[in-house]
């Protein structure tokens, strides 16, 4: 049987994850990059989220996919060929993934995470299921510079980017990393999912479940931050906060001081009010125009749409 080969792309222009974390706090407001929530509790809290009823992201791309497989797979072939290398942007648990495998006639599969440790054994895992598979491990901060490894790189390849994981990025942000993924394509497509506008009520259950489930995911920042840093933030003194901004059109998630406290860690410190918030995640949601503007202005063409009968959700493939 083979195995998984694991890849590391260390981006060494890049300050540490220590310096980028520190400079965050020091900010006013407060920041953290959302990065930071997925260490190896936090993928899994999130892969938790995925199962909540309120959390409609998950299920709706899903549907849309078993619906929409057969003339997707057909669009992927005349868009990149048959044996196809599928290159997963921010893998996790590699589920979505792994559906599409038969569907798209897979022949190696480069699952990209910035949790390297959870990612190694997610794919162990996948590779027993597929044995045949070529499977590849790249552990890499896609989240500013996506520059896959020359192993990998060079070869028409689809990007998968599911999950409206490109909503956590502000729309300059977004282009950025959209026009990496052109060139990244080498001249083959990306599949993204892309959130949608809808009620903000529905928006807002997603990111702040009545089970605690997602308040659980962003308080484990903190401890994060306190392995990270050597600092002493208390959960217990912190809230979770999600609201939706009608003006930006994103959802912001924060993490709320519940009394004057002071945070410490061993090359500063940061005092924070009452009600005072470290910002630590966006997820911007799109129209079917403007997101298909966005795709254009970073070098894609020809787009093919699909969506669940209510909307709430699209599945855009784009060649390069």
């Amino acid at each position: 049987m083979r195995a998984p080969r694991f890849l590391e792309c260390p981006d060494y222009d890049a300050p540490s994850p220590a310096v980028e974390a520190t400079a965050g706090l020091a900010a006013t407001p407060a920041n953290v990059p959302s990065k930071f929530l997925y260490d190896d509790l936090g993928s899994k809290l999130f892969d938790a989220i995925t199962d909540l009823p309120e959390y409609y992201p998950t299920r709706t791309e899903a549907a849309i996919f078993s619906s929409h497989s057969g003339a997707i797979a057909q669009e992927i072939k005349a868009a990149v060929g048959r044996d196809v290398q599928l290159v997963d942007l921010g893998a996790g648990n590699c589920k979505k993934a792994e559906r599409l495998l038969a569907a798209f006639a897979v022949r190696r599969y480069v699952a990209v995470d910035i949790a390297a440790a959870y990612l190694r054994g997610t794919l162990e895992r996948l590779q027993r299921r597929h044995p045949q598979l070529d499977v590849v491990g790249v552990g890499l901060d896609f989240s500013s510079r996506l520059v896959l490894p020359a192993e990998v790189a060079g070869t028409s390849s689809l990007l998968f980017f599911p999950g409206s994981s490109i909503g956590n990025f502000a729309p300059e942000q977004a282009l950025h990393l959209l026009r990496q993924a052109h060139a990244a394509t080498y001249g083959g497509a990306l599949l993204i999912g892309v959130d949608l506008v809808k009620p903000i009520g529905l928006i807002e259950a997603a990111y702040d479940d009545p089970l605690g489930v997602t308040a659980a995911f962003n308080l484990n920042l903190l401890r994060h931050l306190n392995r990270l840093l050597g600092a002493d933030f208390d959960v217990r003194e912190w809230r979770h906060v999600a609201f939706f901004d009608v003006a930006a059109s994103r959802i912001e998630m924060h993490l709320e001081a519940r009394r004057a406290l002071t945070v410490h860690w061993p090359s500063g410190e940061r005092h924070f009010d009452a009600g005072e918030r470290i910002h630590t995640e966006n997820s911007y949601k799109w129209s079917h125009d403007g997101f298909g503007a966005l795709l254009r202005a970073a070098g894609f063409r020809d787009l093919r749409t699909w969506t669940d009968p209510r909307e709430w959700f699209a599945v855009v493939l784009a060649r390069a």
